[in-house]
């Protein structure tokens, strides 16, 4: 298998992660689901649990909520499910966009490159406005700048937008 970068974004409920999972089965009678939330509550706990009946048991399921590359995950399709949430992980504990970035970037280049087939699932969160919040504001940097990062690397990029599938961008 050849490495391969897909990148599906676009707003809330637009229907990002039911097209990740459908183009992920498509590709794959066993694809991986990586969720990387950390789980807050148990409103959150139980939507997680939701999420992952949904699914079904022909999905490998891992909870990792930062270190991405300590999994092998060579050979395998798999969902990375969310950006958003991913970066929330790391600028909590500093709230410094640019060592979060530089962190986040180093984490992803090491996750993917394995030889794998790669769906991110991002938001699109600087299209809603500007935040009246300073630490939001940072955040919205923050996920703007990785975003387009992950969209240099990605052989493709699908913008969701009421349930329908843009494409971006189509392989390199």
């Amino acid at each position: 298998m050849e490495r391969k970068i897909i990148l599906i974004t676009g707003g809330q409920r637009s229907g990002k992660s039911s097209q990740a999972e459908h183009l992920a089965l498509s590709l794959s009678d066993h694809p991986v689901y990586v969720a990387t939330a950390h789980i807050w509550d148990d409103e959150f706990r139980e939507r997680v649990r939701k999420h992952q009946e949904r699914r079904g048991p022909q999905w490998t399921n891992i909870e990792e909520e930062k270190y991405l590359s300590r999994h092998d995950l060579t050979g395998r399709v798999v969902v990375i499910d969310c950006v958003t949430l991913w970066l929330t992980n790391f600028f909590f504990e500093t709230s410094d966009v640019e060592k979060t970035l530089e962190t986040v970037k180093a984490e992803f280049d090491r996750f993917t490159a394995q030889d794998a087939t790669y769906i991110f699932v991002t938001n699109e969160i600087g299209s809603g406005g500007v935040s009246d919040n300073a630490i939001q504001r940072k955040f919205t940097d923050l996920e703007g700048w990785m975003n387009q990062y992950i969209a240099s690397k990605a052989d493709e990029v699908i913008l969701m937008v009421s349930g329908i599938a843009v494409k971006v961008k189509s392989d390199k």
